[in-house]
């Protein structure tokens, strides 16, 4: 769906920048160099992973050698790849993406509020946007974080729940903000995956492969419109097709 519309979604919609989480791109588990090139090719400008950044291992030199590609930037500082990314628009205005990853839930990461007020100061100067992709479990997490970005960043979407939320909104401050975008695949399953599996799984506690659904793709995302002075976000909507 990703190759067959978003050509034409931002012709239609004139979107300067966009930004993919990639993070279950390779069969519903992480990335690969392959189908990086293709979101490239498709129309993406920018990838953001998640807790299954490493689960492809071929992806890691990519990781170390382009910058349009992030991973979670409160993980080790030894973990490969880089936590921000830059991208000049065709008419002028700088995108910073900054990927964080939850801790409610979640395998261990540094604290992603700490990481975040650590990076933002570096950014002010090299970029008119400010994105933050908050990859976590808990409502209560991507909220919070949402409120401590207020004013600092011109949107804050939150993946990882594979679920589109209802909450999109502009902060106080003027930051956009958004609990979960939600998934790009099969809806006619549990979260991407094969319904009956999963049932067995939940009904026998017993474990099954959780095969990849194939039934109802849709598209899920968000459009953000943003001063590129201010810095502060005019509008947010979500779009599934």
């Amino acid at each position: 769906i990703i190759a067959d519309k978003l050509k034409t979604l931002v012709r239609e919609l004139e979107i300067d920048c966009v930004i993919a989480n990639a993070e279950n791109a390779a069969g519903g588990s992480g990335l690969t160099p392959k189908i990086y090139d293709k979101l490239l090719r498709y129309g993406v400008n920018l990838i953001t992973l998640g807790d299954h950044t490493y689960r492809k291992r071929d992806i890691i030199k990519t990781l170390e050698t382009t910058k349009n590609i992030v991973r979670p930037a409160n993980l080790s500082e030894q973990a490969a790849g880089r936590g921000v990314a830059v991208y000049t628009t065709t008419k002028g205005p700088t995108v910073a993406v900054v990927a964080l990853i939850g801790r409610l839930f979640m395998k261990g990461a540094d604290c992603p509020y700490n990481a975040i007020d650590r990076i933002l100061p570096q950014l002010e100067s090299k970029a008119e946007v400010i994105i933050v992709d908050f990859h976590a479990e808990a409502t209560s997490e991507k909220i919070a974080m949402g409120y401590h970005l207020d004013g600092r960043a011109s949107l804050c979407f939150g993946t990882h729940t594979h679920v589109v939320t209802a909450d999109e909104r502009i902060l106080p401050k003027g930051t956009a903000y958004i609990t979960d975008i939600g998934m790009t695949g099969a809806h006619d399953s549990v979260l991407g995956r094969s319904v009956e599996n999963v049932l067995k799984s939940f009904r026998t506690q017993m474990p099954f492969p959780f095969d990849i659904a194939t039934g109802d793709v849709k598209m899920n995302a968000i459009l953000v419109t943003v001063d590129s002075n201010t810095k502060k976000a005019e509008g947010i909507r979500r779009i599934r097709i």
